[in-house]
Parts: structure tokens; C-alpha cells; sequence
């Protein structure tokens, strides 16, 4: 067994002690490295070290929960006392509970997530460099924020009284450049990022900095807009923000709760027939892939919304509990997540599509109101006329109500944003309200 089985092991002997009714734990080690340089100065060089236990303990309905980041047996102790004291004096919730032992991933299987990287300091500085540096070359370009390189890696055990005991490794890197450009006493800011389970997979720094350079370019010249309704279409990176609300509003605790803008929406039209959201958590080497839930529990594919009716709702068990249904293996949210296209084409296709309308690039504030769908943020992009690009724009606002928003969705393009947990195309909504000039 390696150290950290060696202590899962020792913290199930330790509950045990305890007689509570039912108990779970994770426990993890993480590390990793990142470093952030600016006009080739480093600012940072990191390396990380990082360990973590979360303990919750059972007796009948009552739950105490304990963390440490303390590994030591003594540290372990202390914690698992304190969820056992705690649930002594917490009030009893009927919707308590382990997951169903049948539910548990009893043989989850290996997705290929790990792919550690020997990643030395001067290294990690050199591409950092080399990403900003190539950016800094492009026209334009006056300022930089800089361009950081990041590399994790991490292990977690999760284990429960019915006896389930699993892991988890996984790896995660990813490189980022900030730009700033200048076209006299305008300035305008852009960033490119790439994110890869495996370091191959990276796109490559110099790509990332003529991109990162490229986007602050195109926003030089921006204008602003006169106040109207138009088609708004959405880029991949935005996208993700529309479904991302949607199913926020199809989880399990909003809609106990009562405070989701799409309540009591099973078997109901909340999109265009032609597009469905689904979870595909179980896909090898994909980011945002996962085996099982924090619950346990075994995850498989599924859909949340099928030919645009919601066929279930985003549930861990406890919220499965609280509305009387089975968990749909979500506690800590959805794993490899995609909406599917019913376009033949993407920004480039779709822009062609509207006679007059928006691009958005850039959101600006938090404007959404999750219980009532209010829908209002600062926006930045592109005016689009008999389908090409005129002009930036910026200093705008857009506004909607999500409910209106997701049924008028009329194409996700099929150029996906596979940097995300939540892999959507780019994203024409048929009208909105556009706040301008008077």
C-alpha cells in the first residue's frame, strides 16, 4: 500500500472507535508547480504541497463534519472526535445519508487522467517567457499582464462504512497570456489559454501568444451602440455561462429550495427540440472526466435535457433525499459536460447568418438573478452587418431574461470549447435587448 492507502486505512480504524452508524471521508495530496512571468521578469515561482481531509460521521440522522490538512494521526484523531462531537449536538435531518450500497462505484474505472509532468523551474520559466515574449513582438501590442505556466498534480482516497474504498489520480496543466494593446490613447486587454491533462497535448506558447495577441488587436477601433433588440450570438468561451445557469437551475438544492428560475421544469421545454445537454463523465483522458461523484457514487452518461425538455434534475444524494428521488451522481457537480450541436458550422458560419446583430467576446459583472432569471451584464465584441464583422464595440450592456434567452437559442455551432468542464459550441440567440447610447 502507498502512504496515502496506509492512511485511509488508519482513519477507518479510527471512526470505527467511534461506533458511529455510517461515516465518509476523502483524503488527498496534491502538488505542483507554477510560475508567472511579466515583460520577462519573474514574478512568481511556486511549488505546491498540499493535503487535505474532509470527514463526515453518522449516528442515525444526525452529521457532524470535520477537515484538517494534517495528515498526522494525531491531527486525523482530533478531527474525526470533533465531526462526533458535532453531531451530538446538531438537530437531526431526516434527508441525512449515505448513498445506496448499489449505487457505489465498486469498480470505477481508470479514465487516463494522469500524466505527471517532471516539470524544473528553469523550464517552466523559459515557456512562460517564450509565450510572452512572441506576444509582445505583434503590432500593437504595448503592455503585457503576463503569462503564467502551471502544472498539479493530485491523489484522493473516498471511502464510507459500506465498505467502498477508491481513488483518484489526476493531472492537470495549463499556460495563459495576458495582453495589453494600444492604438494611441485607446487600450484594450485580451487573453489565450491552453489547459491539457497531458503536457503534449498543450497547445504550443508561441500559438498562444500570437492568439492572445490577436484577440487585443481586433478590439482596437472599439465604438459603442444605439440602444436596441438584435441577435446576439455568443463565442464558445461565453457560451459555457448561458448552460452553465441553466443547470444551475436544474439542480437538485435549487429546486427544494425554490430558487431556481426554472422551477418544477421536469418534462417541461426549457430549450430549442433540436439541442440537448448531456453528461459523459466516464470518457478517457477528457477534461472534466470523472469515475464517481463525492458521494461515491458510480457515474455513467446521461442526459439533463433531452430535444430541449429537462429529463432530470442535477442531484447528489441529499438532494435526491430532500425531493424524494434517486441521486443522478452529482454531489460537487457535472463531469464532462456537453452540449450538443445542431449546426453545421461555427463562429465564422454563424456570423453569416444575421443581417444585423452582436457578437459577444467579453462579459463584464454578475448581473444574473438565478430565481428569477433577470438577465443583465457589461458586454464587449463585434457589430456584425449582412453577415461580416464591421466594427469592435465595447461600453455596451445586454439584457434578458434567461428563460426567453435558452428557448430563443436557434444554433450551437459545432466549434467546441474543449478547455471546459461544460463543452459548448458558439451560441446564436435570436433576440435581445442591447443598451447603448440613448
Amino acid at each position: 500500500m502507498n502512504s496515502l492507502e496506509q492512511t485511509t486505512q488508519l482513519v477507518i480504524d479510527l471512526i470505527k472507535q467511534n461506533k458511529a452508524s455510517d461515516f465518509e471521508f476523502s483524503i488527498g495530496r496534491s502538488s505542483g508547480v507554477s510560475t508567472a512571468v511579466r515583460l520577462s521578469n519573474v514574478e512568481t515561482l511556486q511549488y505546491h504541497l498540499d493535503t487535505s481531509f474532509d470527514v463526515s460521521v453518522y449516528f442515525g440522522k444526525n452529521k457532524g463534519q470535520a477537515t484538517s490538512v494534517d495528515l498526522s494521526k494525531e491531527s486525523l484523531k482530533k478531527a474525526i472526535d470533533s465531526a462526533c462531537m458535532i453531531a451530538k449536538y446538531t438537530q437531526e435531518d431526516p434527508f441525512n445519508g449515505l448513498a445506496p450500497k448499489d449505487k457505489m462505484a465498486w469498480d470505477a474505472p481508470d479514465l487516463d487522467l494522469y500524466h505527471p509532468w517532471k516539470l524544473e523551474a528553469k523550464q517552466s520559466i523559459e515557456i512562460a517567457t517564450e509565450c510572452e515574449q512572441i506576444a509582445l513582438e505583434q503590432n500593437e501590442i504595448d503592455n503585457s499582464d503576463g503569462a503564467e505556466l502551471s502544472s498539479y498534480e493530485g491523489e484522493t482516497y473516498y471511502a464510507n462504512s459500506n465498505g467502498l474504498v477508491t481513488s483518484i489520480k489526476n493531472t492537470r496543466h495549463s499556460l495563459h497570456c495576458s495582453l495589453i494593446a494600444k492604438r494611441d490613447a485607446e487600450m484594450q486587454t485580451a487573453y489565450e489559454y491552453s489547459i491539457a491533462i497531458d503536457s503534449n497535448d498543450l497547445i504550443s506558447p508561441s500559438k498562444i501568444g500570437q492568439k492572445a495577441a490577436s484577440l487585443a488587436q481586433q478590439k482596437l477601433g472599439s465604438r459603442n451602440l444605439k440602444s436596441q433588440k438584435c441577435p446576439v450570438i455568443f463565442v464558445p468561451r461565453q457560451s459555457s455561462g448561458l448552460f452553465s445557469q441553466l443547470l444551475g437551475a436544474l439542480s437538485g438544492s435549487r429546486q427544494f429550495k425554490k430558487t431556481s428560475f426554472l422551477l418544477d421544469s421536469l418534462g417541461k421545454v426549457v430549450l430549442n427540440e433540436s439541442i440537448s445537454i448531456f453528461e459523459d463523465p466516464l470518457k478517457a483522458k477528457t477534461l472534466g472526466a470523472r469515475a464517481f461523484d463525492l458521494d461515491g457514487v458510480l457515474k455513467s452518461k446521461q442526459f439533463f435535457v433531452e430535444n430541449g425538455i429537462v429529463s432530470t434534475y442535477m442531484m447528489g444524494q441529499y438532494s435526491a433525499n430532500q425531493l424524494g428521488l434517486k441521486t443522478t451522481a452529482n454531489a460537487g457537480g457535472v463531469s464532462n459536460c456537453r452540449v450538443n450541436s445542431n449546426y453545421d458550422g461555427g463562429l465564422a458560419e454563424l456570423t453569416k447568418e444575421i443581417k444585423k446583430g452582436l457578437i459577444v467576446t467579453d462579459l463584464m459583472g454578475h448581473g444574473v438573478n438565478a430565481t428569477t432569471g433577470d438577465y443583465s451584464r457589461g458586454a464587449s465584441g463585434f457589430w456584425v452587418e449582412n453577415g461580416e464583422i464591421q466594427y469592435p464595440v465595447s461600453g455596451i450592456t445586454i439584457a434578458g431574461n434567461l428563460k426567453d434567452m435558452l428557448k430563443n437559442i436557434t444554433y450551437v455551432g459545432n466549434d467546441f470549447d474543449l478547455r471546459s468542464n461544460l463543452k459548448v459550441g458558439t451560441t446564436l440567440i435570436s433576440e435581445m435587448t442591447i443598451a447603448g447610447e440613448g
